[in-house]
Formats: structure tokens, C-alpha cells, sequence
């Protein structure tokens, strides 16, 4: 069966769900979208490994693992999500060494946030597609952050309105910037994430 490429759409965090994140994949080539539950700490992960502004002062357990394996030469090519089975997704990371390729076993959530650190491409095939994806007009509803079940990557997706945040309303630019920094150094990354929305809101 053929495999079909995923691009990450967002990450978007529920007010009525605590502690609960979907991440939203999206075909390349199509409409369809699969959306999956995920924990904080590996919403954040995913978060931060797609900023250009927000670096944590020291490594997440995702980039410990993309130096470790720069440090022995291994390649992540590509990551499958090959199986869906009672609302759970199965996923393999491909990875090359030597000229060697090995599939290692891991949870979605996992192999997308290292994905996104080794630039790898992310696939599913067509049935889990048909099954699991849905037609939404997400970018009105997509934010950078999310909320999920922490101990499993879930299908069930509810339903997921961006918290509005309007306490930086009246902060002005250069503060906004000082905090951004002071959440970094504190790894309050998603209080940084949020400074961020309103930075770029502005700009």
C-alpha cells in the first residue's frame, strides 16, 4: 500500500480539557486531516522544534536524543504512522547507520517531535487515512499549542477552541521581548509561546 506524506498543520490546546493537546496533520497532496491527541510534554517538544525564536537553555529529551544520534552517526529518514487500533496510533521512526537501516518502534507523539528535529518526512497510508481523517477548516482554529491525554496518542478529538489571551494587550514591545527572554531562561515555554503569538500579532 502507498504511503501518503503528512505535513504538521498546529497544535491546538482546549480550554475544557485539561492538560489535553491535538496535534493536526494534513496530506500533502489533499484536504483530509488527521488529528491526534498527545501529551503536554510532547506538544511542547513539537512546539518548540518548529520555533525559530523560542530555544530552551538546555536540551528537551527529544534533542538529547537528535545529538545523540548526530554523535553516532544516525540518520532519522523518515517516520510511519502504520496503525490505528482502538483509537491508538502505532508509529516506526526509519533510521539509516553505515548504510544499515533498522525500524524502531515508537509512540507518535515521540517519533513526530523527533521527526521534526531531523527534518525527516512523516507518512501514514491511505486506510488509516480513511478512517481517522477528517475534512476541517482548521486554520481558523489551529493556534500553536495543544492538549491531550498524556499516556497515549488518542483519535477521539474534541472539541478544541483557542484560549484567547489578552493579558499582553497593554505590554508594550520592548516588554513583550524581556519576557519572551525571561520565559526561556525559566523553560516556561508555553507562557513564551503565547508572548510570541503577540509579538507577531504586532509585527
Amino acid at each position: 500500500m502507498s504511503l501518503i506524506q503528512l505535513n504538521i498543520k498546529g497544535i491546538s490546546y482546549s480550554q475544557t480539557q485539561s492538560g489535553a493537546y491535538a496535534l493536526v496533520l494534513s496530506e500533502m497532496d489533499g484536504s483530509r486531516t488527521l488529528p491526534i491527541i498527545i501529551g503536554a510534554f510532547e506538544a511542547q517538544s513539537i512546539a518548540i522544534a518548529l520555533e525559530t525564536e523560542i530555544r530552551p537553555p538546555r536540551p528537551l529529551t527529544h534533542d538529547l536524543f537528535k545529538s545523540f544520534s548526530d554523535r553516532f552517526l544516525i540518520i532519522v529518514k523518515e517516520v510511519v504512522i502504520h496503525k490505528l487500533v482502538d483509537g491508538v496510533f502505532f508509529s516506526t521512526l526509519i533510521c539509516e547507520r553505515d548504510g544499515v537501516e533498522e525500524t524502531i518502534d515508537a509512540r507518535t507523539s515521540d517519533a513526530i517531535a523527533i521527526a521534526v528535529r531531523f527534518e525527516a518526512p512523516i507518512y501514514t497510508y491511505e486506510n488509516i487515512l480513511e478512517k481517522a481523517g477528517v475534512f476541517l477548516k482548521m486554520e481558523e482554529e489551529l493556534g500553536l499549542h495543544t492538549q491531550s491525554d498524556p499516556k497515549q496518542d488518542t483519535l477521539k478529538l474534541e472539541e478544541l477552541p483557542i484560549k484567547k489571551d489578552s493579558s499582553f494587550s497593554e505590554v508594550s514591545l520592548k516588554e513583550l521581548h524581556k519576557r519572551l527572554n525571561d520565559a526561556v531562561t525559566e523553560e516556561k515555554y508555553e507562557l513564551a509561546a503565547k508572548i510570541r503569538d503577540e509579538i507577531s500579532k504586532r509585527s
